[in-house]
């Protein structure tokens, strides 16, 4: 398995307006091509205006396959141009996680 962490930074002030908007425009595109997340979460210590997802993939073909589809999908790139003039994100953290013998695989 492939795990997409990314960790994603607010403006002070600007994170329940951020995935508020996420909420109207991206959840429903991103799932159509993504599937569900392990994991859609905020901080709830430490950088309190950050906010983590992870998505679970089969391989890094798989991935870039349902990313490639989702970036052509117009309404992904609706939600993509509203974030981008909303201006909330200060921030974004990517890493590509894959699983350790002894632990099962989840997702």
């Amino acid at each position: 398995m492939l795990y997409d962490h990314r960790t994603y930074t607010c403006r002070p002030g600007t994170l329940k307006p951020q995935l508020a908007l996420y909420e109207a425009f991206g959840w429903a595109a991103q799932r159509k091509h993504l599937g569900d997340p392990l994991l859609y979460a905020m901080t709830e210590t430490g950088n309190v205006n950050s906010y983590t997802h992870v998505w679970v993939y089969r391989d890094a073909a798989d991935r870039a396959g349902r990313r490639a589809a989702m970036l052509a999908d117009p309404e992904w790139l609706t939600y993509v141009q509203k974030s981008a003039e909303a201006g909330y994100l200060v921030s974004q953290e990517n890493k590509l996680l894959v699983d350790v013998p002894f632990f099962p695989a989840r997702g």
